[in-house]
């Protein structure tokens, strides 16, 4: 995105108020929460850094336009890179001008998802590889899927090239996938080693997410165990029986998460961690986690 684009843009806000972050401080100086909460966040570190074998390919889609399926995987793509020693690789394999860097602050884009799938080979050592990505905070890197511009699609012939070839190279690879039933958010989904399907947290994005858990389940089993739903509430209060919707869809055999509604993540632009709520960072770790054991469980 042009940087007088990105300069328009509001003032980042912290994803809750100053009343809310007092009120917690307090709360944790006159309770015994905060030991709990401390070996809570180490138990999930102790998670999130264990060690792969291969890598840990995670893809991320919804079936609409509007989810949060972006922010769900560039909240991902930071959180392994934070707690993890190997590199993190985020690919954007929605090349219709997605908006997955201008979420993860990249100030520069080079070559795209459909570029690299023509020049990576099996010689090439991580460096070289880096050399066509870029560079991230917390040893992760980007692989964008176009350069700010409406391009050519990218095919399914290059994206599996893409994903096996650097497979090897990433402790966790996140796929910013195209909204579903495009052709290679639906390959990615069945090849993922866990899948994240975004929704928004109401009576529609419930409905319409049951009826393809629903499709889903006459895939091999693997596919509904290895994969996370994720409620994204667009909005402080919206209205949505939260336990009733969980019981629905992790009745199809999925998991449920649900991501609250934060100020920062809803005015849009660069997420900076150091401003989501702390219920947004204890859901996205937690989320973080939760897949990242989901992948291990197939090899």
């Amino acid at each position: 995105m042009e940087k007088d684009l990105v300069a328009a843009g509001l003032k980042p806000r912290h994803g809750e108020s100053l009343t809310a972050r007092a009120l917690r401080a307090v709360r944790r100086t006159v309770s015994s929460s905060a030991a709990r909460e401390v070996a809570r966040s180490t138990a999930t570190a102790e998670v999130l850094q264990q060690a792969v074998t291969t890598g840990r390919q995670i893809a991320v889609t919804s079936i609409r336009g509007g989810a949060g399926k972006t922010t769900v995987a560039a909240l991902l793509g930071t959180t392994y890179a934070h707690y993890r020693h190997d590199p993190t690789l985020l690919i954007e394999a929605d090349p219709a001008l997605g908006s997955l860097p201008l979420r993860l602050g990249a100030q520069s884009l080079r070559w795209t998802t459909g570029d690299v799938a023509g020049i990576v080979e099996p010689q090439m050592s991580l460096l070289d590889v880096t050399g066509y990505l870029v560079q991230l905070p917390d040893n992760a890197w980007l692989l964008p899927g176009s350069q700010g511009q409406i391009g050519a699609m990218l095919d399914l012939r290059s994206y599996e090239k893409v994903m096996v070839s650097l497979r090897r190279y990433f402790g966790v690879t996140v796929v910013d996938c195209e909204t579903l039933p495009a052709e290679v958010a639906r390959v990615a989904l069945s090849a993922a080693q866990a899948r994240v399907l975004v929704a928004p947290a109401t009576l529609e994005g419930v409905a319409s997410t049951y009826a393809v858990l629903e499709w889903v389940r006459g895939l091999p089993r693997h596919v509904i165990a290895g994969t996370i739903v994720v409620l994204t509430e667009t909005a402080p209060h919206t209205g949505l029986d939260l336990d009733a919707a969980t019981a629905k869809l992790t009745a199809t055999g999925a998991g449920v998460h649900v991501l609250p509604y934060d100020r920062h993540l809803a005015a849009g632009g660069t997420i900076r961690t150091e401003l989501l709520a702390h219920a947004t960072r204890q859901s996205a770790t937690q989320l973080a986690a939760d897949v990242f054991q989901l992948s291990q469980k197939r090899r």
